[in-house]
C-alpha cells in the first residue's frame, strides 16, 4: 500500500484527511479511488491503515481501519554532516533516513564549497526535510529524522538542540591518533556495562575538517575515529559511519 505523511500537529486519528501535496499525489499522480486503502504515518512512531471515503478538491477524507505504534530505535544517532558540493547532501539525507539516523545536522565548515547564507539555509533545510519525508515513505520508517538548518560547527556546539545529552561523540578523522570505532565502542561498553544510547557522528567535507575545527570538536568531547586505510568520498563516509553504528547499536 502507498504511504503518506501527516505531520504530528495535523494527526487526528478520528478525523483523518490528506491535504496539500499529499492529497495531490494521491488523487492526481497515483489516481487513487474511493474504497482504496493506504497507510499514514506521523513521523513520531504512529501508523494508521485507512480507507479513502471521499475525494474532494481540497482534501481526501479517510476512515481509520487499524492503528499501531512503532517503538523508537534503540540508539539515537545524530549525523553532523559538513555540507558537500553538488547534490550529495540529498543522497546523504536519503540514506541517513533509510539507515536509521534520528537527526541530521548540516554543518558549514571552513572548507565547505557551497556558500550558504541565512535565506538559502532555510530553503535548503526545507528541501532536505522533504527528501527525508519521501525517504521515510519509501522505506517504511515511521520515525522521521529532523533535518536542522545548516550552521557553522561552533554554532552547532553552542546550540542546545540537537547538541545535547550524547553518551558518545565521534568525528571521522584522518589524524594518526584516530581509533577504530570497534575499540571505542568496546571501551565504552566495558566502562559503562551497556552500549551507548545516543551518539553524535561528525563527518567532514572534501578535504576533511580543518585542524581548528578538529580541535574544537575534541574540546567538546568528540573522539576521532578512523574510517580505514582508504580515503572515502564524503557521501561514502557518511553512509559507512551510519551503517557501522546501525549494525552495532540498533540491532
Amino acid at each position: 500500500m502507498h504511504r503518506f505523511y501527516i505531520s504530528p500537529e495535523n494527526w487526528h486519528p478520528d478525523a483523518l484527511a490528506l491535504t496539500g501535496s499529499e492529497a495531490h499525489h494521491s488523487r492526481d499522480v497515483l489516481r487513487m479511488k474511493r474504497g482504496e486503502k493506504l497507510v499514514l504515518f506521523n513521523g513520531r512512531g504512529r501508523e494508521i491503515t485507512a480507507e479513502i471515503i471521499d475525494l474532494g478538491s481540497s482534501q481526501i477524507r479517510l476512515r481509520k481501519l487499524h492503528e499501531s505504534e512503532t517503538p523508537p530505535l534503540r540508539c539515537r544517532i545524530v549525523l553532523g554532516q559538513a555540507v558537500p558540493k553538488g547534490k550529495n547532501m540529498e543522497l546523504i539525507v536519503q540514506k541517513a533516513v533509510e539507515i536509521g539516523a534520528d537527526q541530521i545536522a548540516p554543518i558549514i565548515s571552513d572548507r565547505t564549497v557551497v556558500q550558504v547564507d541565512s535565506e538559502s539555509a532555510v530553503q535548503k533545510q526545507a528541501k532536505w526535510q522533504q527528501i527525508a519525508i519521501e525517504a521515510a515513505k519509501q522505506c517504511g520508517q515511521n520515525w522521521l529524522p529532523r533535518v536542522h538548518v545548516p550552521r557553522k560547527l561552533a554554532e552547532f556546539f553552542d546550540t542546545a538542540t540537537p547538541n545535547a545529552g550524547f553518551d558518545l561523540r565521534l568525528i571521522g578523522s584522518l589524524q594518526p591518533d584516530a581509533q577504530h570505532l570497534k575499540k571505542i565502542l568496546a571501551d565504552y561498553s566495558s566502562e559503562h556495562q551497556h552500549r551507548p544510547q545516543s551518539v553524535l557522528m561528525l563527518v567532514g567535507p572534501e578535504g576533511d575538517f580543518t585542524p581548528a575545527e578538529l580541535a574544537l570538536a575534541r574540546r567538546h568531547g568528540c573522539r576521532p575515529i578512523t574510517l580505514g586505510p582508504i580515503i572515502l568520498r564524503v557521501e561514502t563516509a557518511a553512509i559507512y559511519c551510519l551503517s557501522v553504528l546501525s549494525y552495532e547499536l540498533l540491532t
